[in-house]
């Protein structure tokens, strides 16, 4: 079923059982399995029927079960998915969220509204998000894991409720940074998460240090940037 204020871009595929409501826009070559529901009503109790819209980017791969919401006028009256993006089944992505490029949700996903995730994160099976939180580039989140609070660019969140685990060293790999790139992010993240001092007192350090390091200084603006939620950190770490 098709609503009338839906645009299908070039080359859509949609199999079977799928529903696409509301002011929603597809990308040009996405497969849609059965069962999908995409752009009906936010689950949010405030929503009054504002023309709010979702937008779904190219190459994106939306399996069976997923639900994916419209925006809200409580926050931007839009939900933006971008470019080669997988959903697994029964993933959710809640109201006014945006996501990135080259992003992938394992089976079960919860994603809840005004969340912000980056370009290449990955998220493991049954992974959960509190709203607004924002996950950074090329991070991963564990399965099962309850993200409550902002995950740095690399980062790897695991736990209930999650705490920083280290690097996401295998997705790195697997997307071809160097070992010299790796390396220095190891430096940088043993620098920020010591023992030693506050965690500002780290982070200007680590400013420094790696000055001419554009991945390590993509995190330090990443930390320093104003945020509505806490920082995931290890556990016992000053803050």
């Amino acid at each position: 079923m098709i609503g009338g204020h839906v645009h299908l871009a070039e080359a859509c595929e949609l199999l079977s059982h799928v529903v696409v409501a509301g002011r929603t826009t597809i990308g040009a070559r996405t497969r849609i399995f059965p069962f999908a529901s995409l752009g009906h009503q936010p689950q949010d109790l405030k929503y009054a029927g504002e023309p709010s819209t979702l937008t779904i980017g190219a190459d994106c791969l939306i399996r069976e079960g997923v639900t994916i919401n419209p925006g809200t006028s409580g926050g931007g009256m839009a939900t933006v998915i971008g470019h080669h993006c997988a959903f697994l089944a029964n993933s959710h992505v809640g109201h006014d969220s945006h996501i990135g490029n080259h992003v992938i949700f394992s089976n079960n996903v919860m994603l809840a509204g005004h969340c912000r995730v980056d370009d290449f994160v990955i998220m493991g099976g049954g992974a959960a998000v509190i709203q607004y939180t924002h996950v950074g580039t090329h991070a991963f989140v564990g399965g099962m894991s309850a993200l409550e609070n902002d995950l740095i660019p690399y980062g790897m969140a695991i736990g209930n409720r999650a705490r920083l685990n280290g690097l996401n060293i295998v997705g790195l790999q697997r997307r071809g940074f160097s070992r010299e790139q790796i390396h220095a992010l190891r430096r940088a993240y043993r620098l920020l998460f010591a023992d030693e001092g506050t965690l500002k007192e780290r982070l200007d350090d680590v400013a420094t240090s790696f000055a001419d390091n554009p991945i390590v200084q993509e995190i330090v603006a990443y930390i320093r940037a104003d945020r509505k939620k806490a920082l995931c950190t290890p556990r016992d770490v000053s803050e």
